[in-house]
């Protein structure tokens, strides 16, 4: 047994079993250009949860899966009545991603049962490792769906009729590939939550930094688009009478560019999707469907964007002739994070000598979610050049280990914690 008196930041995780984790978790669904394509509850995913699933019971660990797929792996503590700690990420990907996004958080958390196994070491409180269902949405549509469900953020039985561009639903692909488990989709007590992840942005690699203490997630509001115009043939309809659907969306998609620039370097404003009809060469388009997302870590400012932008791209449809639908999808608030737990990574990242700053998390990740019911905080590490969502990207060994060695003392410290 390990004596409790020796200090957290002398007990170290294997960063090289760690690293062989990844690379082997990354060639189920492998291609050719060095990422993954591991799209959730397609067979791919099937043989990543399956290896994963044995990697856990191999360590001693008992698995179970809800009804939305989600993976809890169990390590008892010394204490049955306390409430668990949890860590994870997910393991599904984009359809053309990184070997790192996800992955990282899950196969750290194997790591620090696998290294509180080698020191023997019984924590006071439970823990368990998540491996939450479909956080990218790149099969059907909804990111973060799996914590979003068991969040109560929502429905199941919502969550489980959507479908793929197939027709395939989320009820009827659990059910193919065996995932369709018998616990609740459902939030139950915790203690505490901590997600690993890439940064997925340039800061910390520009910066020098080697952790990212997360302090919260921006506020983020979507809107789907449709301009309408006329379509009309190119060489014979003079500009006086042309209703334009793709120059009105041009000068919106501009509106959005412009409104974030305004913002400085905490700005963001994308528009990711477009799809323009009927896209033929010599027609004017006569409708242009896109989406539009703006970010910000100041929920007032995303107030401003969301009453300015809906005005401003109406002046500017009208102005073209053309008429403009916008939908609002979604709007998450901006979303702090525990100040205990932050306080336990940026304590732990101290003590281990790593460069460090505080940071904000541009993307959404399910600990968002997760966050309204547990006191949460997350760790990122660097990616080379900021690049994530794209198979190019990369870590070094030692920016993973780095990461991984504050989980395993974060998690370490809350499971044990006086209460």
């Amino acid at each position: 047994m390990t004596d409790p008196a020796v200090p957290r930041h002398n007990l170290r995780i294997d960063g090289k079993r760690l690293w062989d984790s990844l690379m082997s978790m990354a060639e189920i669904g492998a291609t050719p250009k060095g990422g993954v394509r591991r799209l959730t509850l397609t067979e791919v995913d099937k043989r990543g949860r399956d290896r994963f699933r044995a990697l856990c019971e191999a360590a001693g660990l008992t698995v179970r899966v809800d009804a939305i797929g989600n993976m809890f792996a169990r390590r008892e503590g010394r204490d049955p009545a306390r409430q668990p700690v949890l860590f994870g990420s997910h393991l599904d990907s984009q359809p053309s991603g990184g070997k790192f996004d996800g992955a990282l958080g899950v196969m750290a958390g194997l790591e620090v049962m696998r290294s509180l196994n080698d020191l023997g070491i019984v924590t006071e409180a439970p823990v368990e490792l998540v491996n939450w269902t479909d956080e990218e949405g790149s099969r059907f549509g909804h990111s973060l769906m799996g914590s979003g469900v068991w969040a109560g953020v929502y429905e199941l039985d919502h969550a489980r009729a959507l479908t793929d561009p197939e027709g395939i639903s989320v009820g009827a692909a659990l059910d193919g590939i065996g995932y369709n488990g018998d616990a609740p989709a459902a939030a139950f007590p915790a203690d505490a939550y901590f997600e690993l992840h890439i940064e997925q942005g340039p800061i910390l690699e520009r910066e020098g930094k080697t952790i990212g203490i997360v302090t919260g997630a921006q506020a983020q509001v979507w809107y789907d688009a449709v301009v309408i115009g006329q379509d009309s043939h190119a060489g014979t309809t003079p500009p006086s009478t042309r209703k334009d659907a793709l120059v009105g969306a041009a000068r919106i998609i501009d509106l959005v560019d412009r409104m974030m620039r305004a913002r400085g370097e905490d700005g963001r404003g994308t528009v990711g999707q477009l799809v323009v009809l009927p896209n033929s060469r010599n027609v004017i388009p006569g409708e242009v469907r896109f989406s539009v997302e703006f970010r910000h870590p100041d929920e007032t400012e995303i107030d401003r964007i969301d009453a300015q932008f809906p005005r401003e791209a109406g002046f500017i449809a009208r102005d073209c002739g053309v008429k403009l639908e916008l939908t609002r999808l979604f709007r998450i608030p901006a979303q702090p994070f525990d100040p205990d737990c932050v306080a336990l990574v940026r304590q732990a990242t101290e003590q281990l000598g790593y460069t460090a700053r505080e940071i904000v998390s541009g993307a959404g990740h399910d600990a968002v979610y997760v966050a309204r019911h547990v006191p949460t905080a997350m760790i990122f590490t660097p990616c080379k050049d900021g690049l994530s969502h794209n198979e190019a990207e990369e870590i070094k060994p030692e920016e993973a280990e780095a990461g991984g060695q504050v989980l395993f003392s974060a998690v370490l410290a809350r499971a044990n914690r006086v209460v």
